[in-house]
This record gives structure tokens, C-alpha cells and sequence, in this order.
């Protein structure tokens, strides 16, 4: 039997279905992608999102109120934020969270306000917002909502039925709103993403029967997605056994000075510390000889939550064995930490070509991620951890990356980190390229967001279904030549669509043509392309390097 008004359990039953229902449809949401490529993420970056918010509501005990469930479904999901369509739903749910945080019951009138909150805060996150998207759809939800409010609707079971058939419409018609989406056949994937956490928090709502376990999030294989993947690039000696990470959900009684104490004290007993407050909680990293000394002082500023503590020295066996005597030792004071430098750089790359390209030209860590592995915004707060430098730049590579970053810069607070919005990995190589030492941050931050504006990239892969893009009929399996505003070829021939590709970006003003190609090219076909481009554009320099990136045959940059 449903009610009129929704208490914090309720609510807890409703996002965790919302949750589980998003999981179970992420592979259909993956393949409305526009583009027929193969890294369709829309629904893994939203459900890997909300997941990771879903394990701490889950862990909270059975009678917490409503203050509680907001800080954990707030907290969660802005740290598990990954991708576009990830950061933009956890914006939607900590304005939404925010509204409610509160109140003990809630009526229509308190969820019709929750929705606007929800859409206002995820508006702000974008600097450029576009309509045809989750947040269209997120606005109609709240618009219905406040008009269903406002009209002195008292049945929530109505309620909720017509701000989800509204919230359907709207989605129905995103294909109107971009033209893209319409010409492709399929409807805004976010926003069909986000139409699944409300069908599914509906049926909680109703007491259809769901099962509401939460597993714990699977161990990612890529470098970057969990700490222990940064310590696979720890240095030879390890000072610190112990890789110690958890979360505080603060008292009243913690300020400004004890975070700054905490953080001393963290200090004195280790090393690679990350300690980044949001609201009510800490995230906490730190690599230590005596983890239960973190512990006893974590547990005077409030409870802990998500402990984790690798032995490091176990997982490098042949560095134990080097050690062994050191450790059998009385132990002494740790050596002081080397001062930190004054600019660091961060950046997503895959591809083992790639990365080696970022590493020699001074890049001092890399994530592992892209297409299809963005990392989240705890990922890159992780990685911030690895690098000894006041100043960071971070280089997302990728436009699906560069909101998660961003929250990552917000989140930090003992480090200044700077975001060049790069796209793609030429513009990253670009960027940094162009860093002068001398010059100052802010100067420096200026020329390498003009530089990358001159850099025009285009990548070949293959099409995984067949449909009509920018007027270009495609086949499934043929092979496409994808700019930066569009396709710009197409055709069941590599050499000739990449050359093609080219030809559209190539104009009077080009002097350097650069070719990365990947995983499953062969030397001589790369090869013989630059051969080819060699015999059509003689004003140009051609390089020709191995990126070793999966699914795109070549990244192709003209500048």
C-alpha cells in the first residue's frame, strides 16, 4: 500500500531500485551512442556513477534518518562521477539531496522543489548546457513535478506516475531538439539512462518485489581506476608498507584547524596523502608503516566507512625479499619528504606508444583511461595523490573526461589543479609541448588552451551498426574517419577512408600532419600511409609514431 508522503526508508528502497534498474539496462543505454562506434559508455559511466553511491546507502544502518541517506547518495556518486552523463546525474542528485536533506517526510511540494534543486545545480555544472539531452529531460521531470505541486495534487503514487510519463515524453522528442540524435535513429542515451533510475525507483515505490543487494564494486584491470593500480608504479624502495584509504562521515565538532591538524598528523606518520573534504565526509589516502595510528586518529572526528589496507611490499614479492632485513630492524623515523616541485602534469592516455610519448616529454603520471575507461573523479583525485607538485595541470584527452576533472579541482584543496580542457591526445601532446618553465602558471595556462585550439584531430575506427550520420550512409563494419564536429569518411577501404579523413582536415594554413596508430595496425600500413600523405601534402611535415591505442586504427593530428 503506497502513501502520500516518503520517509528516509522509502527513499532509500527507491534510489537503490532506481540504482539496480540503470545497472540492468547499461549495455542497451551503451549502444544508443550517436556515433556507431564501439565505446558506447554512456550507461557504464552512469551506472558505475550511481553504484558507487548505491554500496554506501547500502551500508548504512536499517534506522538512518534522512540527513544520512543524503550525505551517502550525495557523497557517493559525486566521488564515483565518471564520464559526462556521470558527472551531470551526480550533480542531479546532490542538488536534489540538498533540498531534502532536512526533512523527515516528504510531500509533493518537498519533491517538486528536490527536482528543481536537482536540475539547477546540474545546469551550473555545465558551462555549456545543451538541450536534447538528460538534462532536458531532468527539466521536464521537474517542470511536470512543480506544475503537478502547484495544482494541489495529494496522490504521490499519481504523482510520481505522471512526472515519469512526462519525464518519457520529453526524452521521446530529443531527437527533435538535436538533429544528430533524430538522423541516427535513437533518443539522448543519458536521458534514457536517467529515465531508468526513475522507472525503477517508481516500482520500489509501488512494492513490486526487487531485490536490493548491492555487490561491491568489481576490481578494474585498468591502471589508475583503484589505488593499488598507482602502486604498480611505486618506486623501487617502498618507505610505507601499507596503502590505507577510508572515508570519515564527520561530527559537528570537526573545523578548518582540524583538518589542517589531521592533515599534519598524516604527514608525520607517511606519505602519498590525499585528504579531501565534500560536506560531511573525508576521503582518506595515505600510505603508512601503522595504519591503526590513522585509524585511532581518524576516529575522533567521526565514524569510518570504505577501509581499505593493501600491503604493498607484498604485492612487489622481489622487493620484499630486497627488504627483508630493513623491516626485521627496529623501525626508524622515515626520512623527510623531497619539498614538492612547483608544476606537475596529470594525464588520461591509453595506449603504451601514447603513454611513453606523455612520459618523455615530462608528463610525471598517467591514467590509464579514455573510450570506454573514463575515470571518475575519486580516480583522478587518486592520481593527483602521485604527483609532488604545488601546481598540476591535467590534461583530460577526451571530452567525456573533462567535467570529472573539473569536479576534481573543486573537490581538492591542499593542491592547485588546473584543467586544460583537451579533447583528444593530440591536443594533450600539444599542451604540453608548449609549456615553458620560465614563464608563470597563469601564462603558461593561457598559451596551451590557445595552442590546443589550433590542433584539428581525426580518428578511423569501425562501425558497429549500420545508420545515417551528417547525411553518410553506414554500413555495420565499415570503417569511418571521425573530426572533430562529425564524420567526415566512410568506406570499406582503411587506406582510403583515412586518406579522406585527412583531405577534409587538411587546409592552406597545415604545416605538420602527425599519425599515431594503434594496437591492431601493422608497421608497414602505417607506413605506407605516411607515404601516401607524403606524395599529397609536400608542404607538410608528416611524423609517424606507434600509439598502440585500442579500437581507433589511427588518431591523426593537423596543425
Amino acid at each position: 500500500m503506497t502513501s502520500n508522503t516518503i520517509d528516509a526508508k522509502m527513499l532509500s528502497k527507491m534510489f537503490l531500485a532506481g540504482a539496480k534498474n540503470l545497472e540492468s539496462k547499461k549495455e542497451w543505454i551503451n549502444e544508443l551512442n550517436v556515433f556507431p562506434v564501439p565505446d558506447g559508455d554512456t550507461g557504464t559511466n552512469m551506472t558505475m556513477t550511481i553504484m558507487s553511491a548505491a554500496r554506501e546507502v547500502s551500508a548504512l544502518e536499517e534506522n538512518a534518518g534522512m540527513a544520512a541517506l543524503c550525505k551517502a547518495v550525495s557523497s557517493g556518486s559525486l566521488r564515483g562521477a565518471r564520464g559526462n552523463s556521470g558527472v551531470i546525474l551526480s550533480q542531479l542528485l546532490r542538488g536534489f539531496t540538498k533540498s531534502i536533506s532536512g526533512k523527515e517526510q516528504l510531500g509533493i511540494p518537498d519533491m517538486a522543489d528536490a527536482f528543481e534543486k536537482a536540475v539547477e545545480t546540474a545546469y551550473k555544472a555545465v558551462m555549456k548546457p545543451k538541450e536534447g539531452t538528460i538534462l532536458t529531460v531532468a527539466k521536464g521531470g521537474a517542470e511536470k513535478a512543480r506544475e503537478l505541486a502547484n495544482g494541489g495534487m495529494e496522490d504521490m503514487e499519481q504523482f510520481f506516475a505522471q512526472v515519469l510519463e512526462h519525464a518519457r515524453y520529453v526524452l521521446s522528442q530529443t531527437p527533435e531538439l538535436l538533429p544528430v540524435l533524430k538522423q541516427a535513429g535513437v533518443v539522448d542515451s543519458g536521458g534514457q539512462g536517467l529515465v531508468e533510475v526513475m522507472s525503477g525507483a517508481y516500482d520500489a515505490f509501488l512494492g513490486k518485489e526487487i531485490d536490493y543487494t548491492i555487490s561491491e564494486a568489481a576490481q578494474e584491470s585498468r591502471s589508475g581506476s583503484k589505488s593499488s593500480g598507482y602502486q604498480a608504479q611505486a618506486e623501487a624502495e617502498i618507505k610505507f608498507g601499507y596503502c590505507t584509504e577510508f572515508i570519515i562521515m564527520l561530527n559537528k565538532t570537526f573545523n578548518i584547524k582540524h583538518e589542517m591538524d589531521f592533515k599534519a598528523y598524516l604527514e608525520s606518520i607517511g606519505d602519498s596523502i590525499v585528504c579531501v573534504a565534500d560536506e560531511d565526509v573525508v576521503k582518506v589516502h595515505v600510505h603508512t608503516n601503522d595504519p591503526g595510528l590513522a585509524i585511532q586518529k581518524a576516529l575522533k572526528y567521526g565514524q569510518l566507512s570504505n577501509l581499505k589496507i593493501d600491503n604493498m611490499r607484498l604485492e612487489h614479492q622481489e622487493k620484499l625479499f630486497k627488504m627483508s632485513e630493513k623491516e626485521k630492524a627496529p623501525q626508524t623515523a622515515a626520512a623527510p619528504a623531497q619539498p614538492p616541485k612547483p608544476v606537475g602534469f596529470l594525464a588520461v592516455s591509453v595506449g603504451d606508444g601514447v603513454n611513453e610519448i606523455f612520459k618523455s616529454l615530462g608528463v610525471d603520471h598517467i591514467i590509464e583511461g579514455g573510450q570506454t575507461m573514463n575515470p571518475s573523479t575519486a580516480d583522478i583525485l587518486d592520481a593527483v595523490d602521485q604527483v609532488n607538485a604545488e601546481t598540476i595541470f591535467i590534461l583530460p584527452n577526451n571530452k567525456n573526461i573533462i567535467l570529472a576533472a573539473n569536479q576534481a579541482a573543486e573537490l581538492m584543496t591542499d593542491k592547485n589543479l588546473l584543467v586544460i580542457p583537451t579533447k583528444t591526445i593530440p591536443q594533450g601532446i600539444t599542451a604540453v609541448i608548449n609549456y615553458v618553465p620560465e614563464l608563470s602558471v597563469e601564462d603558461n595556462e593561457m598559451t596551451m588552451m590557445q595552442e590546443i585550439g589550433n590542433v584539428k584531430t581525426g580518428q578511423v575506427t569501425y562501425a558497429v551498426r549500420d545508420t545515417v550520420i551528417d547525411d553518410k550512409e553506414i554500413k555495420q563494419d565499415d570503417y569511418m574517419g571521425i573530426g572533430d564536429a562529425g564524420i567526415l569518411s566512410v568506406g570499406q577501404d582503411m587506406l582510403q577512408v583515412t586518406k579522406e579523413m585527412v583531405e577534409a582536415m587538411v587546409d592552406e594554413s597545415s604545416e605538420l600532419i602527425s599519425i599515431y596508430y594503434g594496437s591492431d595496425v601493422k608497421e608497414e600500413d602505417a607506413q605506407r600511409l605516411r607515404e601516401e600523405l607524403e606524395k599529397a601534402y609536400g608542404n607538410c611535415d608528416i611524423e609517424l609514431q606507434y600509439g598502440g591505442q585500442p579500437i581507433y586504427y589511427y588518431v591523426i593530428s593537423v596543425e
